[in-house]
């Protein structure tokens, strides 16, 4: 007679437990056991607990393969399913193993875990394992498909609802729950507020706060107070929520003919802007990427957007200031080029026609395709092409912690009728077309930060947080990425030869980037040192660079005089005929405008049920080199985060998104 020790832990989240019967079979290179049931005196299964049980078998089963695992109805009683977090084996010669599970269980569901150090397909050495393997990537691969709904776009996932999604992919309850009451609690506030009656416009800038009555936070304050000055627009375009467009200027476009005269009285005495540009104190936003695309038409009047070009300069005191705007890409007498030195509202309608138009493409591109989007790939292509003992399944799908779930809701919240986006001015196809033109420009080196910062010559440009903190957060993300990759990959041999890996990230060249040959993307691995790139690339953008975009935005996107997703009047095509009454009529009515602020308030609300970047708290890998990676990577985490601590003390608008201890590790909201 032999026996195996069985603990079983169930997660802590809630309703994590049940009081259906669960039932193993464990599995050895010797034989396999009974189905045993697992039951105590007293109530199994509680949530957050771990319970021990005895499983008794005629001898030993060897070397222990596999638990299957099963949950079957107690009487009557409805489902209630199971999240079990992991079994731990002692095996009668002592062995101690760890069968990660990390997932819901449902009645009548039969799975099977596997147990041991993480290993590749080519490290299989047991026929059962090698049968597993197989049958489990061929489940997985009909759970998770692809599903195209653009030429131009990316792939998505099947799924079409969150009713659709398997359990192992959902929100968590309180998660759900915690969404559906910010969602009530917004409504009911904006009815309390009288803000939510259709077709009212603003009657004065000032009124506008009375959308801030319930919710304020320091930012959207400072916000609303300097939104007018120069300095804070070309801050904003350094270190909110759209750090990723500016570049630097060493010689003007030639369809923006800005002359020294212009723009002489706001540079440092006795130089010129040639010279500044030689020195690289000269930037540029460039916003070409929107010229041509219809705008939505509501209500037989069109809206408008602008694909403007903004000159910024960096002053001696190091101030990034605009000193020069053209709202079109084609100059003319109709088109005039904008100066700090006009009308106040000329100027500040310059600018808010700019910060529209960088709204619109931060939302749709560099939020929704560069980050939501870009993770909804890489999620399904892991969990279509690598096991769950994959030491980059276990790597990885920490990563994509809800993405599936917050993507279907997005598509609904943002582009569904009456959504944020779709309402914008460039509407849902205008929004697609806007994506279709960023992903075909889109290119590898964009989305690996050290590479973007140099390309856009930014190195040096001062009081650039978003930079300094991002570059950091790569380099221990890189260090990390390329210690788990090293110690499962010694030699480039071993990259080469893994095809679970080479059809990994093919799907991904094939269904996030439409085999564009010309964009840099990989097809294929053949380095460590490529792989441990790609893993860095990923892990940053679906955790520090989602902060980075998402994290500020009712910060700095719920005062809609800085800036809005939909204006109503035509830009000025001349000079001196504007007043506050322009700027009035240009913005969104009252409706449209809660609608605005109501949706980046759910977008950068906070949430209990986080897990923050470098936490781990799924043990998935049980060896000991990984272990001490992770705690390397969380020791530099800790001291990032009492580096920004410090920094931010001394600063009067600190920089606060890439702070680890606010970073989440996956997108999930």
């Amino acid at each position: 007679m032999a026996e195996y020790k069985l603990k079983v832990t169930t997660g802590a989240m809630k309703h994590a437990g049940t009081i259906d019967h669960i039932y193993v079979i464990l599995f050895g290179t010797e034989g396999q056991s009974e189905r045993t049931v697992l039951n105590n005196l007293g109530i199994d299964f509680k949530t957050g607990k771990t319970g021990v049980y005895m499983v008794k078998t005629s001898s030993s089963l060897g070397k222990l393969l596999l638990v299957k695992v099963e949950k079957d109805p107690f009487f009557i009683f409805p489902e209630d399913e199971w999240y079990c977090s992991k079994i731990e084996v002692t095996t009668p010669e002592g062995d101690n193993l760890v069968f990660s599970c990390y997932r819901w269980i449902s009645r009548g569901e039969l799975v099977e875990l596997r147990g041991g150090k993480a290993i590749k397909s080519l490290e299989e050495e047991h026929s059962l394992l090698i049968d597993h393997r197989k049958k489990e990537l061929e489940l997985k691969k009909s759970s998770y498909r692809w599903e195209s709904t653009d030429d131009g776009l990316m792939h998505f996932s099947h799924f079409k609802d969150i009713s659709e999604l398997l359990a192992e992919v959902r929100f968590s309850l309180s998660k759900s729950e915690e969404f559906k009451c910010t969602q009530k609690m917004i409504s009911t506030e904006l009815l309390l507020k009288g803000l939510a009656k259709p077709g009212k416009r603003w009657q004065s800038i000032e009124e506008m706060r009375k959308i801030f009555t319930f919710k304020k936070t320091i930012m959207s304050e400072y916000v609303s107070q300097h939104w007018k000055e120069d300095d804070f627009f070309g801050f904003q375009f350094l270190n909110a929520t759209n750090p990723n467009v500016i570049k630097r200027c060493s010689e003007l476009p030639p369809n923006f003919p800005v002359t020294d005269e212009m723009v002489k009285p706001f540079l440092e005495t006795g130089t010129s802007l040639e010279r500044e540009m030689e020195k690289g104190n000269v930037f540029l936003c460039d916003q070409r990427i929107m010229d041509g695309i219809p705008t939505r038409v509501k209500e037989g009047n069109p809206l408008y957007s602008t694909a403007g070009l903004c000159l910024f300069y960096v002053n001696p005191e190091q101030h990034l200031k605009p000193v020069a705007i053209q709202l079109h890409q084609q100059p003319s007498e109709q088109n005039p080029i904008f100066l700090p030195s006009d009308s106040e509202t000329d100027w500040l309608l310059a600018k808010l026609f700019i910060r529209s138009s960088d709204q619109i493409e931060h939302q749709a591109v560099h939020h929704l395709m560069n980050t939501h989007y870009l993770a909804e790939v890489f999620a399904v292509a892991t969990l279509r092409c690598f096991p769950t003992i994959h030491p980059l399944y276990k790597l990885l799908i920490p990563h994509f912690r809800y993405t599936l779930h917050i993507n279907i809701l997005g598509r609904k919240l943002l582009l569904g009728p009456g959504g944020a986006l779709s309402e914008s001015s460039l509407g849902v196809e205008g929004l697609t077309e806007l994506m279709r033109r960023a992903l075909s420009q889109m290119t590898y080196g964009s989305l690996c930060l050290p590479e973007d910062i140099a390309a856009r010559g930014l190195e040096s440009i001062p009081n650039f947080y978003y930079r300094n903190d991002a570059l950091k957060l790569w380099k221990y993300i890189n260090s990390f990425a390329t210690g788990m990759v090293e110690h499962y990959y010694p030699s480039d041999s071993d990259v080469l030869d893994d095809a679970e890996l080479q059809e990994w990230i093919n799907e991904i060249f094939t269904h996030g980037f439409l085999r564009n040959k010309q964009s840099g993307f990989p097809s294929c691995f053949n380095t460590t040192e490529e792989l441990a790139k790609f893993i860095t690339m990923v892990i940053f953008r679906v955790s520090a660079q989602h902060a980075a975009v998402n994290a500020g935005q009712y910060d700095y996107n719920s005062w809609m005089p800085n800036g809005s997703l939909l204006l109503c009047q035509p830009p000025p095509a001349t000079k001196g005929k504007t007043s506050m009454q322009t700027i009035l009529e240009v913005l969104p009515n009252v409706e449209e405008t809660v609608k605005i602020v109501s949706t980046v308030r759910i977008l950068s609300e906070k949430y209990t049920d986080v897990v923050l970047l470098g936490d781990f708290p799924e043990e998935h890998f049980d060896e000991l080199v990984p272990k001490q990676i992770i705690k390397a990577f969380q020791a530099d985490l800790s001291y990032m985060r009492e580096e920004i601590a410090a920094r931010n003390s001394h600063l009067e608008v600190p920089y606060t998104y890439l702070n680890p201890a606010v970073i989440e590790n996956s997108v999930a909201i």
